[in-house]
């Protein structure tokens, strides 16, 4: 009995864990088992969660199986599913995204230039917030990737479009250029002193 409670724990953890239909004929490799074996197991598996005191069930699709919730408990998950997700857009993503929003569409590589350093993890956090997508490529060696802004940029920032953005006061740019222009000096002399 306690090979069997071993067995369903392991295909229980295979349906979990991987979400779509898996195969009878998957499952049972998995378990070493043949698969009237495996199928008698499941078989038995989802008499128990077709119980009414449980919230998931398994159900078997074309030879295949998938674990699901229950039709009854819908409601209660999109309760849950609808509360917004907490985004924290720290300095760092801001000013990413800021760069982005002015000068759009844009590769990853001009961002980096900008910025002065890699951004793989900003630009991926902001297409995992959905704020910026792929916009299309640059006609160029490697064919880049441009990104731009989404509608839910928009919509998170209270814009109808890019024309609310706004406006870079001209003394803003020119304390930018300056900023910039000492850094590079600032740079240029480090690296004498280095030579």
């Amino acid at each position: 009995m306690d090979e069997i409670k071993k067995l369903e724990a392991t295909i229980e953890a295979i349906l979990f864990t991987m979400g779509d239909a898996v195969s009878l004929n998957k499952i049972a490799e998995a378990i070493e088992h043949d698969l009237e074996t495996t199928r008698k197991i499941i078989a038995n598996m989802m008499d128990r969660y077709d119980e009414v005191d449980r919230g998931i069930n398994i159900i078997e699709i074309d030879g295949s199986y998938q674990m699901c919730t229950k039709a009854e408990q819908y409601e209660y998950i999109r309760k849950v599913a609808q509360q917004p997700k907490k985004q924290t857009l720290t300095d760092i993503l801001l000013e990413t995204l800021s760069i982005i929003a002015y000068k759009q569409p844009i590769t990853k590589l001009e961002i980096e230039h900008i910025r002065g350093v890699r951004s793989d993890h900003c630009v991926n956090k902001l297409i995992e917030y959905n704020l910026i997508s792929e916009v299309g490529r640059m006609d160029a060696p490697g064919r880049p990737i441009l990104f731009g802004t989404s509608e839910d940029f928009l919509r998170n920032f209270g814009m109808q479009s890019l024309k609310d953005l706004p406006e870079i006061a001209d003394e803003a740019i020119e304390k930018f250029k300056e900023e910039a222009e000492k850094e590079v000096d600032d740079d240029n002399q480090l690296t004498l002193r280095d030579i």
